[in-house]
């Protein structure tokens, strides 16, 4: 009896005690502080700021902007084999960060008529991230990539950079079409244009633009088709519809200039111009350009320290110095060398350009130097074009930034499209477009690899990994090799050895 009472009481607690695991299972085992059901406004914003801060910091150097004599920092004026692994950031940021961010918003609103404009921007913000990725490393996963939440695909499949770039701008000319000034935008939410679908449809057009044109050297008929529709769909050519994030002076570091801030903490906090932590200054062929056209922008971009007390820094035009990228140890005149202007370039609420009305200019410029467009002359839209690129640094400070118009009209008359061959004519327009576009290297880097301008000199340092020449590409992630194998060796056997030297599909 007693072995039948113990036995009764050991079902009764164990019939309470499964009673007690499965009441309010739910409840308990739900995470009061997490987000159910997602927010496509609030999850754009963070996409936006992860887009333009996936960046490779390396290509200041690589388009001459800047160098260090230090051999790690120096990486990208200086192509160190042993630091190669550095130039994979992008690609290992891209995927876990906006790219995932876009693919969960995209699913979430593109079923709804009503929220058009948001699937449709979304769109639009993903080739841009899409194409900076692309543009650096050639050969990515695209058609296959971003799908580990609903597919359980983890080991995509790498697209061919030229299936890549034609549903780009297919994506770009659908989103274009689509947009709807009557429905419902991002608002506020939308950092680059507070939900205007106008401005969005210029932004698609200019991409078009940009990507149609990067095609001349591998199928011009496309680059002509392409660059016409864009215009005729209408691009960026006024200052108040440049495509840019703004920032904040202060607060979490995703509300910061991301540029900005990662050349200010990691190389330039001191101020003094000679206890700089990673060696750099601003490199000798960018300086010498800007002096000996005497260029306004020189003083906006560009500080010596006093070595006073204050040590004051000086835009004086004349004592602007840059350093030779072949310098292996600290020069002894190191702290009389320029840096960025803390006042414009290291500000950290300073705006991030992704499109502006000057590389427009510039892009139509080489449009009607081909042929390809009627109506405004190429002299005229290269001018255009210089003169919003001196106008555009009064985005970054009003004060410090704006130069009077006297002298950008004076810079102007004295840099007019040169009556040449095409050969020169595009040298200069290029030559332009890299000034006009820094600090954003990477684009300046696509523009360098497609025209050849400007003529840039490859540093041939002890050590680098291209024996002397111009990187064309960077690395995939060694990650890539390990966990993604097959894939990666399909990319590599159709693309080329993953190395430095390997041009990308558009390259030639």
């Amino acid at each position: 009896m007693k072995r039948l009472l113990s036995k009764c009481l050991l079902v009764a607690t164990s019939l309470l005690l499964g009673t007690a695991c499965t009441n309010n299972f739910e409840e308990i085992n739900t995470n009061p502080n997490a987000v159910g059901t997602l927010t496509p406004e609030y999850l754009f914003t963070k996409a936006q700021y992860d887009g333009v801060a996936n960046q490779l910091l390396l290509l200041l150097g690589t388009m001459q902007y800047t160098t260090s004599y230090n051999d790690v920092a120096g990486f990208g004026s200086k192509y160190i084999a042993s630091q190669v692994n550095s130039s994979s950031s992008s690609f290992s940021n891209a995927y876990p960060g906006v790219l995932n961010e876009l693919t969960l918003i995209i699913n979430a609103v593109k079923d709804d008529p009503a929220r058009v404009n948001l699937l449709a921007e979304a769109r639009i913000w993903r080739v841009y991230c899409y194409s900076r990725l692309t543009d650096v490393y050639g050969d990515i996963p695209y058609s296959q990539a971003t799908l580990g939440y609903t597919n359980n695909q983890f080991t995509p499949a790498y697209d061919a950079q030229k299936d890549i770039y034609a549903d780009m701008l297919k994506e770009l000319d659908e989103s274009a079409q689509s947009l709807d000034p009557s429905k419902a935008t991002y608002g506020q939410s939308d950092l680059i244009y507070n939900g205007n679908p106008t401005q969005w449809k210029k932004l698609a057009y200019s991409l078009m633009l940009r990507l149609g044109m990067r095609l001349t050297k591998v199928d011009a008929a496309a680059a002509q088709t392409w660059a016409t529709k864009a215009l005729a769909g209408g691009v960026i050519t006024a200052d108040g519809d440049i495509a840019k994030v703004s920032y904040l002076a202060s607060g979490q570091l995703i509300n910061q200039n991301p540029l900005a801030y990662n050349l200010y903490i990691n190389d330039y906090i001191s101020a003094n111009g000679s206890s700089n932590q990673e060696g750099g200054k601003y490199q000798d062929v960018f300086i010498n350009y800007l002096k000996q056209t005497r260029d306004p922008r020189l003083p906006v971009v560009s500080v010596v320290y006093t070595g006073g007390s204050p040590n004051v820094a000086d835009t004086t035009f004349a004592k602007q110095q840059g350093m030779p990228a072949n310098l292996g140890s600290k020069p002894a005149n190191f702290a009389q060398l320029s840096e960025p202007n803390p006042k414009t370039v290291l500000l950290r609420n300073s705006p991030f350009l992704v499109f502006t009305a000057a590389e427009s200019y510039f892009l139509q410029t080489e449009v009607a130097l081909r042929g390809w467009s009627t109506g405004t002359p190429a002299a005229t839209l290269y001018a255009n074009g210089v003169s919003a690129a001196l106008r555009q640094w009064s985005l970054f400070s009003a004060s410090d930034g704006t130069i009077p118009t006297a002298k950008i009209n004076a810079y102007v008359s004295r840099n007019q499209l040169v009556a040449g061959s095409f050969a020169q004519q595009m040298q200069q327009v290029y030559t332009q477009f890299w000034v006009s576009v820094f600090p954003d290297a990477q684009e300046a880097f696509s523009s360098y690899r497609r025209t050849g301008y400007p003529a840039l000199t490859p540093n041939n340092y002890t050590g680098n990994a291209t024996g002397g020449q111009f990187p064309r590409r960077f690395i995939y992630p060694i990650s890539e090799q390990n966990l993604n194998p097959a894939s990666y060796a399909a990319a590599v056997a159709r693309q080329g050895p993953d190395n430095l030297l390997t041009r990308v599909y558009w390259d030639k």
